[in-house]
This record gives C-alpha cells, structure tokens and sequence, in this order.
C-alpha cells in the first residue's frame, strides 16, 4: 500500500475507485419501508442497473426488493468480500457500524447520517471516533452527513435523491448535499449528462483534492465542476488542482466572500488581503476557472464539453440579425477577444453567396430571411478564412428561419473543418429542437449573444490555464537564482529572537530592514538612535539629508500622529526634530512604548510601490503588491498571488494588473522604472515568507522604483503568537528620558 496526504491506495488502483466501481455494495440501516433513506439507496443501486452485489443489512432480516437481509455486516461478508457499505443508521450507530465494517475487511464507508461535526461538541467527538476507526482499519470514508455517490458509467447510484442522471462526461461535486440533489433533478431536465456525482458532507476524509485526484484520472470524466465553501488543505488542494487541470478543465463555484475579517486587521496587508483573496489566488496560479453562480458553472460546464479549443482569439461572427451581431460584438470585445480581420477572398466569396443587402464584413449578417443553406454557405466560407480561429453564430427566430436545420449544417461545417464554434440561438420553444441538435453534437449553444460570447473566452481561456497549470513554479524553476538570493535564514532569526526575548512579536522598522538585507532585498540605511545627539552622529555617518521615525512597536502608521520627519540637512536640524517627534508619540499615543527614533538616509524618491505578504490559514504564504503610499488602502490598487505555487510569470505580471503598472512602464513622457529590479524584491519577499514562517504579516511601504532600481524605505512585520509569549514589550529595556533632556520617554 501507499499513503498520499490522506489518501490509501494500493498500487495501480485509482484513488476512490472502491466508491465508483465496487464489486459489492452492503447498505447498512436498510429498510423494509418504501420512503425511507435505507429503503431508497437500495432501490437506487437496483434502478441504477449496477450489476455488482447488493446486500442490505438490518437487525431485522428478511427480505427488501427481492434481495434477502444480512443481519449484520458479519453475516454478509461472510457469504463474499464486501467493497462498499453505505450507511444509514442513527449517528450514534455510525461508529460501531464502521469498527465491524473494518474488521470484515471492507474499503469504503459511505455515511449519509447526520449528527455529527455539524451539530456542536458531542457531534465532534463522535466524528473524531469515527475518523480513528477508519484510520485504524485503512479505510477511506466519504462523508458524514453527504447524499451518497454516482458513477453513470459503472453504473452505480448509492444515494437517496430521486432517479438517476444522464449519462455524461461532467463530474459534479459538492460540499452541499442540497444542492447536490438540485442539480441532480435539474440536470434531467436539461439534459446534461454525467459521469460522478459526489457529495462530500463534512470532509472527515475524503475531501475535494482526493476528488479532484480520481477524477483526473476518470477517463468518463471531461470536465470537472465543484461547489465549495471552504479547502480543507490548501497546500494538497493547489497540488491536485495543477494535475487536474493539465489533463481537463475544472470550474469551481466557491460559496462566503466575506472579507469581514478584514477590516479588523493592524497592517496594510492584512486589510487589503480579506478572506477571499487567497481563494482567488489559488483557483487563478493552479489553473482552476472560478465563476460566480449556479447559471455560470453549468454555462461554462457546456462550453468544456466541446469537442474543439480555439487556438487563437479571433471570432468571426454570423448572424440573421444586425442587433445579435451588435452585441456578439461588444461582449467579444469586453472578454477580450477579437472580432476577425476577414481576408479579401472571404469577402469576396460571401458577397458572391449572399444576396446583395447583406454584409459581408464582420459580424457578417446573412438577413432575417436566412434559411439553413445560406448559414451553411457562409459557414463554409468563414471556415476557409486564414484570419479566424471559429465562429459564434447567432440564430433569431424569424418566420422563414429553420432552427433544427440551420443546428444540423452548423454542426457538420464544425466536424469537417476541425472549427471551434459556439451558438446563440435566441428564442424559447422555437429554438428547442436546434438546441437539442447542437447539443448532440457537443456545440456550446445558449440564449443569448453574452453567453455564446463567455463560452468562447471560457474556451480561449482554458488554453491559458493548462499552460499556467504547466509552468514551473519559482522553487522548481532553474532559473530561480536570477530572481531570488541566498537567503540568511540564521540572521533573520537571530533578530526574530532577540524581539521575542523583549516580549515583542512587532519589529520596529530598524529591525525589519536587517531581516529583509537578509535575504538581499535592497533598503534604505536605517539605525536606530536613543538620543537627540546619538540620530545626530548617525545622520553625520550616513549623510545628509537624513529622515527621522518614531520607533514603536505601538505605532504602526507613524505619519498619523507626527513621527516622521523628512529632508534634514544638518545636525540641529536632526536633533531638533528628534524631540518633536518624541514629543508628538507621547501626545498622541500616551501609552505607547518608545523605543527611540530611527535615522534613515534618504535615496532618490521614485514611484512609491507598495509589497506585502501574510500567512493565509490556508494556503500559507499570500503577496501582495501594487500602489503604496498614504493611498495603499484607500485605492486598494493591488493583485495577489500564493506564494508556494510562485512562478517567474507570476512575479513579472503582478503589477500588470494593477493601474501603477501605467506610471511603472514611463507615463507622459517619464523612464520608466526598473521593473526588474521590482520583481527581485517580490520574489525574494516570497521567499522570506516561504523559509521564515514565524511571519504572520510583512509591510513593505513604500519601496521606491526608479530607473535606476529599487529599495525598501519603511516596512512593518508582525510574527506568530508563541504560546506563553505576552505580546506587550514589558521585558524590553526601556529608555529614559524626555523633550527637554535628550532621549524619548516610555
């Protein structure tokens, strides 16, 4: 056997195999009454037309469905070894249940009962139990609290919802059982086929990147769609995630954006990096397509199933009315995508085939009068033409428009000339029989022009995804030293425990900056003084002109309360500004602990750039980085990105996406700045975040870019609480003195 994160599996055996393909299925707390869960999982196994063995289980015995009642799962085992039990008995049952399923030697527990985490304390402790059983007998268990599990393919249908589902090439799974048993009835309804449904309730054990790990390798299984509201491991999640999308497409809906955590954070990051943001960060690095809706997951779960991806973002429109043709356009346009650039031969020979009202230009209008043999020409042509990649076609139902016909010859040019096409066919009852046409044949088709329009930037798109998903990250690259150092780990943490030994877990700024030369990360000279002469000899050493900050672990936003002075020149000019700075910290934050003013050599100024990080619960390790400044919050101007599955593209394209990137690359005229340089510290910031994780949160405002590089002029960082640790600075060695002798005041 081996062990992957929590996954068992013996060698050659896809993972969670034993829940889509068992060769025997015990359904434990089955019931001899029609209604009930246990009597409804048996009914489904049989209606499903699995062909494996079905043994109900009941105290009672006797006889369900023709299938005679094993009393225990002793007793069925004992008549052949037993793959799978679902169980549905009263939680407190679920743990016995499950210690005789592993001494008999089954794989798999499927368990529908609720009463377990979800419902307080005692719930916990029960599904604690429960765990150690599975773990102790190596069997992998889905649920509780889930609706069961769905293989079309197998076929096998261990759930209590309501008939069976098309069969498909769509997996679906859900952390709600719910919505589960929704989109499993609506999915009939429309159609849409599916190879596995699975609900994973309270993720005791199998969570959704052991799912997307069996279902990356399902060869039923085209695209993969799950509903979210939490990752239980982040790390395992982007790992499986990767591998996934490099062989299908996978679109996640992902339930509580709240960012209400948020607003209680200390630093810049933890204010502008909310709840959601690592979410983001981690469906975009690992591949994974994120959307916003219901509507929106299944939309895109047609688009996947096509059986062609464009190779390019060039769209030639074709339509029967000039208003469908307007607004394919614009929708294109705001996705990103281009409307093609028609060859002269193409307009040659659809002004040829197309009467003399319609355009040949595109979007190429056909006329409201079109019948199925002129799509079918101009179909034939935009085909043919060198500059476009496919064709999104819009049908409206006009009184001489033939909608099954017009599918019929749209699907044909498609499979003959290898063409990407999606469709809008505009219109309700009508348009029905062309739909189910389309969708025979694996064409994209919706209701309207916006959504034909999405499924072909959700088809340019995954192109780019599997490539990201592909792309080696900074730690595997062998091109990393061109971005990172050699960080010193030591030498950071000698200054990490010379805070902790004062009962600190904030570093003044001073401190910062020598963790950050740690890992050669450039930074403004910067000492800190105890005495209005001592910042006076500093600023002589270092040169002028010279800036002065409060030193406080109290004080984070220093410029607030009067504690920055800039552009000294000379020492009285230094000595004087050390006491009002003193004095204006002891004004404002009375209660402040001072730990005196830190002399800092002032660097040309540059566009003010703002580079932080902070430790997600989750996924570890989150950069951020955009504007700085006085305005990093209030224009929330930043992108995001994990740092463990950091590529070099990552780094080069984080200020892409913010609107500093503008001023960044020269702006009216101005050099611009040395992005290079920028991206070095970006990088090497993600690796401190990555070998340092006593950092819980990481400032760097602002970092001034020039054209002549980039440097770090103040920056904040606050470490993880140590149990026992008391955050105050009551164990630090405290200066004296006041405003009108020549040292700050604690």
């Amino acid at each position: 056997m081996e062990r992957t994160g929590n996954a068992v599996r013996e060698r050659g055996t896809p993972a969670l195999d034993v829940f889509f393909r068992p060769q025997a299925v015990a359904v434990v707390g089955a019931s001899h009454v029609p209604g009930k869960i246990g009597h409804i999982v048996v009914r489904n196994l049989q209606e499903s037309g699995y062909t494996g063995r079905i043994v109900p289980v009941n105290p009672k015995g006797g006889e369900i469905r023709g299938l005679p009642v094993a009393q225990s799962l002793s007793e069925a085992a004992a008549e052949g070894p037993i793959d799978l039990a679902v169980v549905a008995v009263p939680a407190p049952a679920v743990v016995d249940v499950a210690e005789e399923a592993g001494r008999v030697g089954v794989r798999g527990l499927v368990v529908l009962s609720a009463g377990f985490r979800e419902t307080g304390p005692e719930g916990a402790r029960r599904e604690a139990a429960l765990l150690k059983v599975v773990r102790r007998h190596s069997m992998r268990l889905l649920g509780p609290n889930v609706v069961g599990v769905v293989d079309t393919h197998t076929p096998l249908n261990a759930t209590f919802a309501e008939g069976f589902p098309n069969r498909g090439e769509v997996a679906f799974v859900s952390q709600s059982g719910a919505l589960l048993l929704a989109i499993h009835d609506w999915a009939r309804k429309e159609g849409m086929g599916f190879s596995r449904f699975l609900s994973l309730g309270n993720k005791t054990d199998v969570d959704e990147s052991d799912a997307l790990a069996a279902l990356a390798e399902d060869p039923n299984t085209r695209v993969i769609l799950l509903y979210l509201e939490d990752v239980r491991d982040g790390r395992r999640f982007l790992e499986a995630a990767r591998r996934a999308v490099r062989e299908k497409p996978v679109v996640v809906l992902k339930s509580g954006r709240s960012d209400a955590g948020a607003r209680a954070a200390a630093s810049h990051t933890g204010a502008l990096a909310g709840s959601d943001r690592a979410y983001e960060a981690a469906f975009r690095q690992s591949g994974v397509l994120r959307v916003n809706s219901l509507e929106e997951l299944f939309a895109a779960a047609w688009a996947f199933l096509s059986p062609r991806y464009p190779r390019g973002k060039k769209v030639a429109v074709l339509t029967n009315a000039g208003g469908g043709g307007i607004l394919a356009s614009d929708a294109l346009a705001a996705r990103g995508l281009e409307l093609s650039s028609l060859s002269r031969d193409t307009i040659r020979e659809l002004r040829e085939t197309l009467p003399p009202e319609a355009s040949a230009l595109n979007p190429v209008d056909v006329l409201g009068d079109a019948r199925a043999d002129r799509y079918a020409r101009a179909a034939e042509v935009l085909a043919r033409d060198p500059e476009t990649d496919g064709i999104l076609a819009i049908v409206c139902p006009t009184a001489t428009a033939e909608p099954e016909k017009t599918a019929q010859v749209l699907a044909e040019t498609a499979a003959r000339f290898d063409l990407p096409l999606t469709a809008a066919f505009m219109g309700g009852e009508a348009m029905e029989a062309g739909v189910r046409r389309l969708r025979e044949a694996r064409i994209p088709v919706y209701a309207f022009p916006e959504a034909a329009a999405e499924a072909w930037a959700r088809l340019v798109a995954y192109g780019e995804l599997r490539t990201r998903s592909q792309t080696p990250t900074l730690w595997d690259s062998p091109h990393r030293h061109r971005l990172l150092g050699e960080g010193d780990v030591r030498r950071a943490e000698e200054v990490f425990a010379r805070v902790r030994a004062e009962g600190r877990r904030v570093l003044l700024s001073s401190e910062v900056l020598e963790v950050l030369a740690a890992f050669g990360i450039p930074v403004a000279p910067t000492r800190l003084a105890r005495t209005a002469r001592e910042a006076a000899a500093i600023a002589e050493e270092f040169g002028y002109p010279v800036a002065l900050k409060i030193a406080s672990p109290d004080i984070l936003h220093k410029s607030d309360i009067g504690g920055v002075r800039l552009g000294l020149a000379d020492a009285g000019a230094v000595q004087r500004a050390f006491r009002e700075i003193v004095d204006a910290a002891a004004a404002h934050v009375p209660d402040a602990f001072l730990y005196g003013v830190e002399v800092q050599k002032m660097l040309v100024r540059g566009h003010e750039v703002f580079v932080g990080g902070m430790r997600d619960p989750t996924f570890g390790p989150l950069l951020v980085a955009g504007m700085g400044g006085v305005f990093v919050n209030l224009l929330e101007d930043v992108a995001y990105r994990l740092v463990e599955p950091l590529t070099e593209r990552d780094v080069e394209e984080i200020f892409r996406e913010t609107r500093l990137y503008r001023l960044l690359r020269g702006f009216r005229g101005e050099p611009p700045a040395n992005l290079a340089a920028l991206h070095r510290i970006v990088a090497r910031v993600a690796e401190l975040l990555r070998e340092l994780p006593d950092v819980l949160e990481l400032d760097l405002n602002p970092v001034f870019a020039s054209p002549d590089g980039a440097w770090v002029v103040d920056a904040k960082l606050t470490l993880r609480e140590e149990r026992g640790t008391a955050p105050s600075p009551s164990g630090a060695r405290k200066p004296e003195g006041g405003a009108e002798s020549d040292g700050p005041r604690s």
